[in-house]
């Protein structure tokens, strides 16, 4: 029983996601309403019926009192988690008591992050977004909610099954030699091809990465290009996930292909599967989600005979990860996605940019991704600039700051030369810039008059109008039909992509990749995560019974999974709080919580107070806003010319384990784990 609305202020559904149940109940109740012969009224209609009393008593609230719902439960155990976006109120509901008050609230700001991702600055205008979710075509609208509802599907998957998206930051498969050569490959081959080519129609690589399922092996950024933030990176992997979702199942082997090794540390690997074998990648379902480190493609990596907490070696174990040949489906014709990520340049932080993103299956469950900078990108900076400058214009004359807004006369004067002729290089780019000439021509008209006296509370509106039509350009500009969940006419050649396609695999087909693994008695699992850099190391998570894990198979580790699920979010309602280190004991287990902070050179520092975040802040994580991001700018401000970064360790261990032992293990787990994270992917 779950559903996801965004509505405008009017009630008008701009999309919506149910599940299955959700959906047999709204049809159920409204359907049964009618008479005899009568046709069921169309599905958008009953959902829109349904939630039409709730919008609009938000929005007479925010009216009459300045204040809305933020959530709310029925009598029949329904939870409805609220959050208004501009003029777009997100509405997120629960009836089978699966998710809490603060999931529902996650998945509210992970769909608009993905929004963001899809439309850019379009959704910084709220009337030009509500023509963009909900379009007049019915063909096209149905085509970008079903785009829309897969992609939070996906996610909403990830989240429940996989230990990245648990956590919010990248899994790296480690092994430095493999790394570093991928690296390597794709910096001074790959990426030099590319850009070097005649047929890139203009546009040049970026960022480089390669992903197993959702596990990044090697990641090259070109020297040109900024930093790909971890928001942005897990909301790409999300995008890659929903093009070609892995599906594990269908890449188990048989149990007869598994030889009958015994000892606990021999891991056995198969031949690679048959030629002709179902690549498993047209499947209707999502990935599972686990990060299955002992197997890719069809064959399967078994520790034959280990006791589930048999720890014979407290030193570190290696557990093979092969990037074994499948034969994978022929690539589509060329046909990049539009996306839009945040850039940081030495001038400053430009949100919302948009690049070209291109997939590049190599096999079932292994991607080659691509993110370009597309030619005319400058554009989208400069309407940037222009937005920001009457955004922070419209607020001062808002808040009655005439002599503020006027104070800097020459900025003033300078936003208004670089306006006009921003309007004249449009122009010679047949780019329709009317609307855009005449609402300017309006608002100079008022503002530079009488020695700008113009500069009053009369011309909000006016800066209303010129940040509407700057994200209308910015559309013409960036989004076009085919932009979102398609791919755009400005690309790469097919036979570029194909190129790189195949260098690729001959890179990879004769190598295997491992997981480090790293094991101390008594200890079940952890999760290391480098916040600076948004990457996490963790074993795997196995809950099939065909298929075996650190912790096993089948329902003990989904019995662990639920314990380690539930700790993330413990320790999250405790780092709202301030704390930064848990520990608990739930029956015959014991859960560690510790957040700490470093320097470049790892010394630990002194631990700070943290700051305490207030009920109806955005949830702790990366994807659908930083918090971290955050947090390192609040403590680094005691330790200003030092790079500070920050790290979490999680960790499950036996009931049974003395306090003192947990406490050594950890620390030694911690520093065992740093010098891997050094690996520079980022």
């Amino acid at each position: 029983m779950k559903c996801l609305l965004i509505a405008s202020e009017s009630a008008e559904v701009l999309f919506y996601w149910t599940d299955p149940e959700f959906e047999l109940n709204i049809q159920e109740q409204y359907g049964a309403s009618q008479e005899d012969g009568e046709n069921p009224p169309a599905f958008e209609d009953s959902i829109n019926t349904l939630f039409a009393p709730i919008i609009i008593s938000c929005s007479t609230m925010m009216d009459r009192l300045g204040d809305g719902y933020t959530s709310f439960s029925t009598e029949n155990n329904h939870t409805y988690v609220l959050h208004q976006f501009d003029e777009c109120l997100y509405i997120a509901v629960n009836g089978d008591g699966d998710e809490e008050e603060e999931d529902l609230k996650r998945k509210i700001y992970v769909m608009r992050k993905m929004i963001e991702t899809l439309f850019g600055m379009v959704t910084l205008s709220s009337p030009l977004l509500r023509k963009e979710l909900r379009p007049q075509d019915t063909e096209q609208r149905t085509r970008l909610w079903k785009h829309l509802q897969s992609l939070l599907q996906t996610y909403s998957h990830l989240r429940e099954q996989d230990q990245s998206f648990l956590v919010e930051a990248v899994e790296r498969l480690i092994h430095p030699t493999l790394c570093e050569q991928c690296i390597e490959f794709l910096e001074r081959r790959l990426v030099q091809q590319i850009n070097n080519s005649t047929e890139r129609a203009g546009e040049e690589v970026l960022h480089a990465f390669i992903l197993v399922h959702n596990k990044l092996l090697a990641f090259y950024s070109s020297r040109n290009a900024s930093t790909l933030t971890s928001s942005d990176l897990l909301a790409l992997i999300v995008m890659v996930q929903n093009m070609y979702p892995s599906n594990m199942d269908l890449e188990d082997s048989a149990p007869e292909d598994v030889d009958n090794t015994s000892g606990p540390d021999i891991f056995y690997t198969p031949e690679p599967s048959p030629s002709n074998r179902d690549s498993g990648t047209d499947g209707d379902s999502v990935s599972s989600g686990r990060y299955e480190e002992s197997r890719h493609g069809g064959s399967s990596h078994v520790v034959s005979g280990t006791p589930v907490f048999q720890f014979v070696d407290p030193d570190i174990q290696m557990a093979e990860d092969s990037l074994q040949m499948l034969e994978a489906p022929p690539p589509d014709p060329a046909t990049p996605s539009r996306v839009f990520l945040e850039v940081t340049l030495k001038e400053g932080c430009y949100p919302m940019m948009p690049h070209s993103m291109y997939c590049l299956p190599l096999w079932p469950g292994i991607s080659l991704v691509l993110l370009t900078k597309i030619p005319n990108s400058n554009l989208a900076m400069s309407v940037y600039v222009f937005l920001e400058a009457f955004a922070k214009l419209e607020k001062r004359l808002s808040e009655g700051l005439e002599g503020s807004a006027t104070r800097g006369q020459t900025s003033i004067q300078d936003l208004r030369n670089k306006l006009d002729k921003f309007i004249r290089v449009l122009g010679t780019a047949d780019i329709q810039t009317s609307a855009l000439q005449s609402v300017w021509t309006k608002f100079k008209d008022r503002a530079f008059t009488r020695g700008g006296l113009g500069f009053n509370k009369g011309l909000v509106p006016w800066c209303h109008s010129m940040k509407t039509q700057l994200c209308g350009v910015y559309k013409q500009c960036f989004i076009t039909e085919n932009t979102v969940g398609g791919g755009s006419p400005q690309r790469l050649s097919p036979i570029l992509q194909d190129r790189a396609l195949i260098m690729t695999q001959e890179k990879l087909i004769d190598w295997k990749d491992f997981l480090l693994v790293k094991k101390f008695p008594g200890l079940i699992h952890f999760i290391y995560i480098d916040r600076t850099a948004g990457q996490m190391i963790a074993p795997s998570l196995n809950i099939t019974d065909r298929a075996t894990s650190e912790l096993g198979k089948g329902p003990l580790a989904q019995f662990i999974k639920g314990k380690i699920w539930g700790l993330v979010n413990t320790s999250r309602l405790y780092l709202q709080k301030g704390y930064s280190t848990v520990t608990l004991r739930d029956g015959d287990y014991f859960f560690c919580y510790f957040l700490w902070f470093e320097n470049e050179t790892g010394y630990k520092l002194e631990v700070k107070e943290l700051p305490v975040l207030p009920e109806d802040s955005a949830p702790i994580g990366m994807l659908a806003w930083d918090y971290y991001r955050k947090l390192l700018r609040y403590y680094g401000k005691n330790h200003q010319g030092e790079v500070v970064k920050c790290f979490e360790l999680l960790t499950v261990h036996l009931g049974v384990i003395p306090m003192e032992y947990i406490v050594q293990h950890c620390s030694q787990l911690a520093r065992k784990l740093w010098e891997p994270s050094r690996i520079p992917l980022l």
